[in-house]
């Protein structure tokens, strides 16, 4: 070896084969590393390889031990073995019973492979050996010291190595030797280990030592860190159970009973008693046993005991006599809510087949669909009075998680019961009135759909074993009298839809808000507030405050504005002033303020292009004016006022209609030099549908013809392109919003004569109703006479069918 510059520089002649090549045994070695001068014990299994070994023996003992650089293969060629390998002696040698062989083996030195040679059945190897480089410097000594201090560390972390090995490590007399008995007692991996093995520089070899032991020591104090923690747990645990089979045998010999024995009997004889099915009073039981054999510290106890605790407090069979006395029911529904006949009537049928068929029908699941504050959850509460059963209530608003409905797992952590069974435990009654409220307005997301797991629920052929996730048992929800409620039908899905009779709470009339008002707001507000006799409210005051000061479909606003008169007369009440006698509408100002709504009136006069329609929505019926104006143009229709699609496509039917007809409604042919608008008041608000089609129709032919439209004529129906007046939807509530507003005439298709059964009676007296199938009964009706107006008569013909 030789130095130039300070660079170490190897003699080439090192490695030529032909000076220093010999041949040996070869021995591939899987999962192992023979590092020189150190004995290493190996396992052969495979028959070249033993013959290479009983070769070795005849010989001088040397062989040639080479890692594989892949352990699957069977038959190593040179290509899979690692260049550098170790030359062996071969010390003890026995033949186990199974066929393979337990041979010591000791390192003598490093070689390179050159060839690998088949003869007689076993591999031979031609190698040359590598000479190692020493240069025992500052350097060295530094990475020497430093490999023995971490080995220290290691030595004290690592239960597997042996006490002495540290000591060993120290009497080592060169550092490449240190680095080679560093590599063979540390558990690393095999290319680790051979990168090591052919590190011929002694430093380099120092160094790669160094990095592995320090990774090995951050394992090794981690893995200690863990331990340590855990065994601290242990002995914690092993203390308190200690402790508390002590403190149990200090009990017994005092005669006292230990606290979780005592509730596992109180458990026990709750399951006992709570006339659980079968099947669920076995799997209580089970649990029940597994909950008394488990310590008090264990963290199940708390899962075990609160399930248990759900089970018994469940109702499985305790239930209420029903009241099957129809009078006292009808008695009770009466006092409560003023009209809403189809409701009661259906409750009272339901009362009168329970009377005569016993169990035998099954529960009705009802739903009530209608505008906010018409009754629809105090009359859930009312039916459970007149049946004498418990009412709860739940609701649904704003519910996106499936698990709402049917619980969580048991797996979970603080998992309960869904709201269901949660709602039925606090009823305490097989067969409570169970209302879902607001049923239209769950969600769906991706914890799943509730009104999906609601399916279940609400249907007779499967809720007599309702399946809830943390219960895991079947649960009868067969006797419940289920009511669900929404605003609106079509968020509803349809396979929920269809397991439910629907009820529809129509909006109040006037008639109806005043007699709610006198019979039980009134009364109810008098109380709440502390007041007398005093202030008496007249009808007058009453109508005023539904007509002016609130717009709604039941009657929550007019309750609200009620008891904003009541806390001003309490007030004054209370300062000890002068309290009206009566409350009458001119004093609504006073109290209330400016008047906040305007319902809809008859118009002053008979106008040309302006018609009176009528539409409907959620608060109720209102009239609606129809205004069409005429502008020299290009034959433009321009439709304004937030109209629908719908409402669009009706104004296009109706200008269709007087253009194919304009010779028989005496109209000039000239409808390509005018630009006509359509126009429906309170832009702000969105309007569509069909029902204004005959409506925009009269008042687009009052324009082109220049006749009035009659003042008092009220008008609803879908129109065709040949002129047929189709049937409506709401025509309760439009021709109260007629009759609200004076007028005295209303134009209705005649398919909805049918639904004149809903009208009251008084409005059918005081208003004229005209039956309508075509366009030409319409105009005769609606338009005034006027002198020298062409006139427009029935048609002669029939029109044809659709």
């Amino acid at each position: 070896m030789a130095r130039k510059n300070g660079i170490k520089k190897i003699d080439a002649s090192i490695f030529d084969p032909e000076a220093n090549a010999f041949e040996l045994p070869l021995l591939p070695v899987r999962d192992a590393i023979v590092f020189p001068q150190f004995m290493s014990p190996l396992i052969v299994a495979r028959e070249r390889s033993i013959r290479a070994i009983d070769a070795a023996q005849t010989g001088d003992k040397r062989a040639l031990a080479f890692t594989q650089r892949d352990n699957s293969v069977q038959d190593p060629t040179q290509n899979d073995l690692y260049d550098i390998g170790t030359e062996i002696t071969i010390g003890r040698h026995m033949h186990l019973p199974d066929g393979t062989s337990s041979v010591f083996v000791e390192g003598i030195r490093r070689v390179r492979l050159l060839e690998v040679i088949e003869s007689d059945n076993y591999l031979r190897a031609r190698v040359v050996p590598v000479q190692e480089t020493y240069d025992e410097n500052l350097t060295t000594e530094a990475l020497r010291r430093a490999v023995l201090a971490l080995f220290e560390k290691i030595t004290q972390l690592n239960p597997h190595l042996p006490e002495d090995s540290y000591v060993t490590a120290m009497n080592t007399e060169t550092s490449g030797r240190l680095a080679d008995f560093v590599g063979t007692s540390l558990n690393v991996d095999v290319s680790k280990r051979q990168a090591l093995l052919e590190a011929s520089d002694t430093t380099v070899r120092l160094q790669h030592v160094s990095i592995l032991l320090a990774k090995e020591l951050d394992v090794l104090e981690l893995q200690s860190k863990i331990h340590n923690k855990v065994q601290e747990e242990v002995d914690k645990s092993q203390r308190e159970y200690y402790l508390r089979e002590q403190m149990r045998a200090i009990q017994t010999e005092l005669g006292e009973v230990d606290p979780q024995m005592r509730e596992v009997s109180d458990l026990r004889e709750k399951i006992e008693a709570a006339g659980m099915p079968a099947e669920t009073r076995e799997k209580a039981q089970h649990e029940l046993d597994r909950l008394a054999q488990m310590p008090g510290s264990a963290p199940e106890v708390a899962v075990i005991r609160t399930f248990l605790d759900v089970l018994v407090s469940l109702p499985w069979t305790q239930a209420t006599t029903d009241n099957l006395d129809i009078a006292t029911a009808a008695k009770v529904l009466d006092d409560q809510h003023y009209g809403l006949q189809k409701v009661k009537e259906r409750i009272l049928e339901q009362i009168a087949v329970r009377k005569l068929a016993g169990e035998k029908m099954r529960a009705p699941i009802l739903c009530f669909v209608g505008p906010p504050g018409t009754g629809k959850t105090s009359m859930g509460r009312s039916i459970a009075q007149a049946l004498g059963r418990k009412f709860v209530r739940v609701s649904l608003g704003g519910v996106h998680d499936e698990a709402e409905i049917r619980g969580h797992r048991r797996t979970y952590i603080g998992a309960m019961p869904g709201r269901i069974l949660q709602t039925m435990r606090r009823a305490g009654s097989i067969n409570p009135v169970f209302m879902l409220d607001e049923v239209d307005k769950i969600g769906a997301d991706f914890r799943g759909d509730p009104s999906a797991a609601l399916l279940e629920a609400l249907d007779p052929e499967q809720n007599y074993a309702f399946s809830d996730h943390y219960l895991e048992v079947a649960y009868d929800l067969s006797k419940v009298m289920f009511i669900t409620t929404a605003n609106i039908l079509d968020p509803v899905p349809p396979a929920l839809r269809d397991r439910m009779e629907v009820i529809e709470f129509p909006g109040y009339i006037e008639e109806e808000k005043l007699a709610i008002a006198r019979q039980f707001l009134v009364p109810k507000l008098k109380s709440e507030h502390g007041l007398g006799a005093q202030p008496k409210f007249s009808d007058a005051s009453i109508r005023g405050l539904i007509r002016e000061y609130t717009y709604e479909a039941g009657v929550r606003n007019l309750e609200r504005e009620l008891a904003n008169i009541c806390r001003k007369v309490a007030r004054l009440t209370a300062e000890e002033k002068r309290v009206p006698q009566t409350v009458g509408a001119e004093s609504l100002f006073k109290y209330l303020g400016p008047q906040k709504f305007y319902f809809g009136a008859a118009e002053e006069s008979d106008q040309i292009g302006v018609a009176t329609g009528v539409a409907v929505s959620e608060a109720g019926g209102d009239t609606m004016a129809v205004e069409v104006t005429l502008m020299r143009g290009k034959g433009n229709l321009v439709l304004t006022g937030q109209l629908g699609e719908v409402m669009q496509e009706s104004a296009q039917a109706a200008l269709s209609y007087a253009r194919a007809h304009s010779k028989e409604l005496g109209l000039k042919d000239n409808f390509d030099k005018l630009d006509i608008h359509i126009h429906v008041p309170e832009g702000a608000i969105p309007k569509d549908g069909p029902s204004a089609g005959i409506t925009m129709a009269t008042a687009l032919i009052s324009a082109l013809s220049r006749r009035p439209v009659n003042k008092l004529v009220a008008m609803t129906g879908e129109i065709t392109l040949r002129g047929r007046v189709l049937p409506i939807g709401g025509l309760r509530d439009k021709i109260l919003a007629a009759h609200r507003a004076g007028l005295k005439k209303m134009l209705i298709p005649k398919k909805n004569k049918k639904d004149m059964v809903d009208v009251p009676k008084k409005i059918q007296r005081e208003m004229k109703f005209i039956f309508v199938e075509r366009m030409d009964q319409v105009l005769p009706v609606a338009l005034a006479h006027r002198r020298g107006a062409h006139p427009i008569a029935p048609a002669s013909r029939p029109i044809p069918p659709a």
